[in-house]
């Protein structure tokens, strides 16, 4: 399934392995509280933060609600420009779209932006299944290709590898995909960096074909626009014949000066830069400057779904800045490939169970991997409140809910499991409404109170496993009240 790494388990599995690993928690502890520290300290900078964090989620709400008229035009305006535009309702059309535009050009090879639209489509496997090959060049994503990996982060998809790691990955790997890494590479960034920068020199400058994402789309005047911070991305964006651009239908905003607000937020929120070193920009096709051929691919792959659901439809304001990862402590531990998916984090356990729409395991798993702290939240350039997404989604993976699709037709899935949980919230319901059976209940657990176990036997030892069960007091409060007061009774 696109989107979905093969084969992995439900997230308290995959969780469990992660947390035993000492030096994957020590490279995340190491690198989310060194991005936290930098943000912070960047953020703090700006006097009016709010303002602008509200003024983003407006923005982003707006554009939501009017979703279908700044789409068309969007493609009204990319059109005039001398651009194409392709709609791809799923994975499956958008990766044929691409490849059937990559074959048209008679090339066989591509360079590619970092792009989490491409990622959650699986579009490098597709490519390849139709003797396509794709190049990263961003570093980090550079690092998970050649190592043959998957990407743990939103911002720097291989964090989970150190430089000794990355060294040998260089030195072993390479080869097997063009010139091979200078003898006696040493793990030090100077040279690494400059490893990958001979590495895909000349893949830049052989290929035809530039593959992107885009961090935003302009609806007024069918710009495009990304943002990056190593220049692979100007290379791939201005040196190639034919450009081809997929790009999720959320990331459209109406005018220059909306833009303008997350140009602000995001670097600041990603890498902690007041502005990010490369920011490109591209309208259509310009004769004698940049590519000659343009596509513009929009995808839905459930967004559209998402967007119907009035609490979870917020998740669609993400603007990809990981700034939720890097303070939560389930990811901390966990690290990204737990998750699943190529939407890791607090970001990814509200965004991956809604744009897949699969009754899976992991993805029933996902509003479950949080402590629902709140430090996603307080983190958020476009304010939105992931734990009231979890929570949303907890009850709908409890109840059962519109979790998969077929066609346009949204499909309920049976609520699994939770009976001794439903059976609980019966019973007190019951005792509730029977404030006589309530009052007998709590003088008789008070009573008893040496007796109680500290942890729950059965399968309630899966719940208590790493909490104690909250001791019950010398006396019920209504007893205490009476007691305290004249025997007047409060707790009616």
């Amino acid at each position: 399934m696109s989107g979905t790494f093969v084969g992995m388990p439900a997230f308290p599995e995959a969780a469990r392995d992660a947390v035993r690993d000492t030096t994957l928690r020590g490279n995340l502890r190491h690198a989310t509280h060194t991005i936290r520290a930098k943000r912070a300290k960047a953020v703090a900078e700006v006097s009016d933060w709010a303002a602008l964090r509200e003024a983003g989620k407006r923005i982003k709400d707006h554009t939501l609600r009017h979703l279908d008229r700044y789409l068309e035009q969007l493609e009204a305006a990319v059109t005039a420009a001398g651009g194409t535009v392709h709609w791809a309702a799923d994975a499956d059309e958008a990766n044929r779209i691409v490849a059937r535009l990559v074959q048209e050009t008679g090339e066989s090879e591509v360079v590619k932006v970092k792009s989490m639209a491409t990622q959650e489509i699986g579009l490098n496997e597709a490519l390849e299944a139709e003797g396509i090959r794709a190049y990263e060049t961003d570093l980090a994503e550079l690092i998970v290709q050649l190592g043959e990996d998957r990407p743990s982060h939103i911002l720097v998809p291989a964090i989970h590898r150190n430089r000794g790691e990355i060294r040998d990955i260089f030195r072993s790997e390479m080869g097997r995909w063009g010139r091979p890494a200078p003898e006696g590479l040493t793990d030090t960034p100077a040279e690494l960096a400059e490893a990958a920068r001979l590495h895909l020199r000349e893949k830049f400058l052989r290929a035809r074909v530039g593959v992107s994402g885009a961090n935003f789309m302009v609806a007024e005047t069918g710009t495009l626009v990304v943002v990056e911070s190593e220049g692979n991305g100007r290379m791939c964006l201005t040196l190639p014949e034919t450009l081809i651009s997929v790009v999720g239908i959320e990331k459209v905003v109406p005018s220059w000066r909306d833009l303008e607000v997350f140009l602000q937020t995001l670097p600041r929120s990603s890498t902690a830069e007041r502005m990010n070193p490369y920011t490109s920009t591209w309208t259509g096709t310009t004769d004698g400057d940049g590519p000659r051929v343009f596509h513009l691919v929009l995808l839905d792959n459930g967004r559209t779904d998402t967007l119907a659901d009035e609490v979870g439809r917020q998740a669609l304001r993400c603007i990809r800045c990981s700034a939720c990862l890097n303070v939560c402590p389930v990811y901390e531990r966990a690290g990204g490939h737990a998750y699943g998916s190529v939407y890791p984090g607090p970001i990814g356990a509200i965004l991956s169970p809604q744009l897949r729409g699969t009754a899976s395991d992991i993805d029933a798993s996902l509003p479950y991997a949080s402590s629902l702290c709140g430090a996603c939240y307080e983190v958020c350039p476009v304010a939105i409140d992931i734990p009231e997404v979890l929570v949303h989604l907890r009850e709908r993976v409890a109840q059962g809910g519109p979790v998969t699709r077929d066609g346009n037709k949204v499909v309920l899935r049976p609520a699994r499991g939770h009976g001794a949980e439903r059976a609980a919230m019966r019973a007190a319901r019951w005792a509730f409404r029977h404030p006589g059976a309530l009052r007998a209940g709590q003088r008789l657990a008070s009573r008893t109170r040496r007796f109680h176990p500290r942890t729950l036997p059965g399968p309630g030892r899966a719940w208590t496993g790493s909490r104690d069960l909250p001791p019950v007091p010398a006396e019920p409060f209504r007893d205490w009240w009476q007691r305290t007061h004249g025997g007047k009774d409060g707790g009616r």
